[in-house]
């Protein structure tokens, strides 16, 4: 009895650093994220087996949730993985496989190798699941795709997921919308490339409108967060994932990302990823660079040790929309035109009617037209799942 007394008080006093230490953080940058305030669901999982869905972004101050919640004595079971694996450090695209994590000896499976879905197996042994990812805000950054067949899986097996959110960094509506045909892993949603949305809104509008198997609903709890609103700005602790490193590149990606789709490199395999363009052909462009192989980073990038001409965008500031200024710039100065677009293209922009729009010669302004009606459509169904305003 003495013991299990003794027990009790340390693991109060552990949560209770825990929440301290998550206070600290909050106090900092004013926003608490749903894994900080770890007093407020730790509870509901005594008794569970728990499986995870984090990687090396779902951190409390600077110690990870899985180290957290294993020192508070949580039952945790797995860990599933997705693009990038548990620690962050494949490359991007990289097959991932299950392993054992050397840390904490906890099972690691990998839902971005043999299969991007939970199996029913894998499900067999778990009571609750917690997601817990820094997302981008784009439609395809594939963490919310991992989200959305987690949910699916959970909905059709019958346990519950946890959302543990965390603030949008590039929190503005804006895009082309997603057309079904073009529906990928990189395109799961009909939802604009900049959506607007933080992950636990996002899985709200994903059971309201019925986008998973059947119409199927989740049972989802979500951590919301404290002192943070839509519109309020937001600096990342840690890089997402390999290839963006900083915040320059996060506010890049948005418009930068549709580029991976043609000739032009967004200089993966160099100490400044999506934060320059460029292409051994534009010689006109002063600043120079050289992808070159960077193990976890960029595996034999586009261009590989060639000399690239284009922009520096480091210094820019990035806009608050889906610029497509970069891109226009890009396409005339290209001489092949022909070759500029890969089919890659249409997937990213998860419709056609972009690249026959610039095929076309069309300005940003007009193209940009063509997108409004869409917006409002989704912007009055976005309205539906907001959770801070």
């Amino acid at each position: 009895m003495i013991r299990l007394l003794v027990f009790g008080f340390f693991l109060l006093l552990s949560v209770s650093c825990q929440s301290q230490q998550a206070s600290s953080v909050s106090s900092k940058n004013s926003v608490q994220t749903g894994a900080d305030q770890i007093g407020t669901f730790y509870n509901s999982l005594l008794g569970k087996r728990v499986a995870l869905v984090v990687n090396h972004t779902s951190l409390i101050g600077k110690t990870h949730l899985a180290d957290s919640l294993k020192s508070l004595g949580v039952n945790i079971v797995k860990i599933f993985g997705p693009e990038h694996g548990f620690r962050g450090n494949a490359a991007d695209g990289e097959h991932v496989n299950d392993s054992v994590d050397v840390k904490t000896g906890i099972a690691l499976v990998s839902l971005y190798g043999k299969n991007r879905k939970p199996t029913s197996k894998q499900l067999d042994d778990v009571d609750v699941v917690i997601f817990d990812i820094q997302d981008v805000g784009t439609r395809f950054y594939t963490y919310i795709s991992t989200m959305h067949y987690v949910m699916e899986a959970c909905a059709e097996s019958g346990e519950k997921v946890m959302i543990l959110d965390r603030p949008n960094p590039n929190d503005f509506v804006d895009g082309p919308m997603n057309e079904k045909p073009f529906q990928s892993f990189v395109a799961m949603h009909p939802i604009p490339i900049a959506h607007g949305l933080t992950v636990g809104e996002l899985a709200q509008m994903i059971n309201g409108e019925g986008w998973l198997t059947n119409k199927l609903k989740c049972d989802v709890e979500i951590i919301k967060l404290k002192n943070w609103k839509h519109g309020q700005a937001y600096e990342l602790p840690v890089g997402p994932s390999p290839n963006l490193p900083n915040n320059q590149a996060i506010r890049l990606y948005p418009s930068i990302c549709l580029f991976e789709g043609t000739v032009i490199s967004v200089a993966r395999g160099t100490a400044f990823p999506f934060q320059a363009i460029g292409n051994p052909e534009l010689k006109g462009f002063t600043f120079t660079f050289t992808p070159v192989t960077i193990k976890g980073v960029a595996v034999k990038p586009p261009h590989e040790n060639k000399v690239c001409y284009g922009i520096d965008l480091r210094s820019e500031t990035p806009p608050r929309k889906i610029s497509l200024s970069y891109l226009l710039t890009m396409y005339q100065a290209y001489p092949d035109k022909e070759k500029f677009f890969n089919s890659y293209f249409d997937v990213l922009a998860a419709t056609p009617k972009l690249k026959q729009q610039i095929l076309q010669g069309m300005t940003e302004d007009q193209i940009r037209e063509s997108w409004k009606s869409d917006l409002v459509v989704y912007q009055n169904m976005r309205k539906k799942y907001l959770l801070y305003l």
